[in-house]
């Protein structure tokens, strides 16, 4: 679970005026959905509040911080279990490990990028192929698909 400094969950406090939100509540603030919250909650990402006797569960800031801090995680690239990751370097002065962590995920990143560029490049020379094509000649596109070519490289 993350932990946020305690300078952080001040200002989280003062802005907030100490945070009680309802399920539903976090949910609409971090634009997500609540089944979201429960599956990060199953998976150990994000903290269960206890639930006072014979009511719902309150979230507070610390369930807020944390849930912003897996989607902006997220938005950069990062899997839930990296996010995991992070979130237990989050907890102390980790800040090697969390590099080295981002320099793994920018050489996946940019090996996707290499991946997706080839296959625009294929599916250019395929559809350039496609325009070519005579009437009744069938399909390029088709026709590398069924005979199992690796496409125009």
């Amino acid at each position: 679970m993350m932990k946020t400094s305690k300078a952080s969950t001040t200002k989280l406090r003062a802005n907030n005026l100490e945070i009680a939100m309802t399920i539903l509540q976090l949910s609409v603030a971090c634009v997500v959905n609540v089944e979201t919250i429960r599956y990060y909650q199953r998976e150990k990402l994000l903290n269960t509040p206890k639930r006072e006797f014979g009511s719902i569960r309150r979230y507070g800031a610390v369930e807020l911080s944390c849930l912003l801090f897996i989607k902006r995680a997220q938005t950069i690239g990062f899997s839930l279990t990296e996010i995991s990751l992070l979130l237990k370097l989050a907890e102390g002065e980790h800040c090697a490990e969390t590099k080295m962590l981002a320099e793994k995920k920018l050489v996946a990143i940019k090996q996707k990028v290499a991946d997706l560029l080839s296959i625009k490049s294929s599916l250019e020379k395929l559809i350039s192929a496609c325009r070519k094509g005579k009437g009744g000649c069938g399909c390029p596109i088709i026709d590398s698909l069924v005979g199992g070519e690796r496409t125009l490289s």
